[in-house]
């Protein structure tokens, strides 16, 4: 039974494919604009939403710089407690 179907559907997809499909018309590409046109007079899916994209840019690099600060703080206090445990071990004579 699955050897007849696998049949049947070998012999009639070379007939699907040479059918040709239906065409549509192509919609005409968007002009292209030669001067400048204010925003407000553009249509909606041609406006970028310039604010939301702008705060997002300066939250994020704010975010970044203030990550960037709280590891060099957290590196800068690791040294400063090796640096307060070798003068500890130079003024008891310890060697480590």
């Amino acid at each position: 039974m699955r050897v007849a179907a696998l049949l049947i559907l070998l012999l009639t997809s070379p007939l699907v494919a040479q059918q040709q499909p239906q065409t549509q018309p192509q919609p005409e590409p968007p002009k292209q604009v030669e001067e400048f046109v204010p925003i407000s007079q553009l249509p909606p899916q041609d406006q970028l939403p310039a604010a939301r994209l702008l705060v997002t840019a300066y939250a994020f690099v704010w975010v970044a710089l203030f990550g960037y600060l709280v590891s060099v703080a957290r590196r800068l206090s690791k040294v400063q407690r090796e640096v307060d445990r070798l003068e500890s071990d130079i003024a008891r004579g310890t060697r480590t």
